[in-house]
């Protein structure tokens, strides 16, 4: 299995990046899909997932500043990252939501966000 995160970079204070999250094997169809990041010294946290159904959920930390997505085969999720501040800096994941699989983080892609 394999999970593949894109779309990262060094963006300035109030820019915007769209990340994109691809799986193989299907493992994401059916299945609830979330964005987490891990920020230098702290744990990883729950950005926003997004539920089958279409429901979401995000952090209070970027909640009116992000917007998850995924395509109609569940197969992409992608995150549209609005009004970017320092404290967005992390390296950035996909997985399952609400559960992360414990075997299938990918290597991520690092955000960073600064003047």
């Amino acid at each position: 299995v394999q999970v593949v995160e894109s779309g990262g970079g060094l963006v300035e204070p109030g820019g915007s990046l769209r990340l994109s999250c691809t799986a193989s094997q299907n493992i994401f169809r059916g299945a609830g899909v979330g964005w987490y990041r891990r920020a230098p010294g702290k744990q990883r946290e729950l950005v926003a997932g997004i539920i089958r159904g279409g429901d979401t959920k995000y952090s209070d930390s970027v909640k009116g500043r992000f917007l998850i997505s995924r395509d109609n085969a569940g197969n992409m999720v992608d995150l549209q990252m609005n009004n970017l501040k320092p404290e967005d800096t992390a390296v950035y994941y996909c997985n399952q939501f609400p559960v992360p699989l414990r075997n299938i983080w990918g290597q991520g892609t690092q955000v960073t966000v600064s003047s």
